[in-house]
């Protein structure tokens, strides 16, 4: 459970996850969030890799069928390439 609290007019809110705090704010350059120092690391490295991909494919126009086409074929190339890695 999170509420949220404005704090003033410069859009910086208090977050509080099970009354846990966590600030976030919003600058007219970035977005600051500041969190307690024992937040799990695996899950902030996994937020942060999300936020990455969407700002990467952000302005992308590929559709997911060519998407998936590609990663297949990429997979199977791979595959090929290291077959004899793995079955002996």
């Amino acid at each position: 459970m999170w509420d949220g609290v404005n704090l003033d007019n410069k859009h910086e809110y208090l977050i509080l996850v099970n009354k846990k705090e966590m600030v976030i704010e919003r600058t007219d350059k970035e977005v600051i969030i500041r969190l307690p120092s024992y937040v799990n690391t695996d899950g902030l490295q996994r937020l942060i890799d999300y936020l990455t991909y969407t700002e990467a494919t952000a302005q992308s126009k590929a559709k997911q069928a060519d998407v998936d086409k590609l990663a297949e074929e990429v997979k199977s190339g791979w595959w090929k390439q290291n077959r004899k890695r793995f079955i002996k």
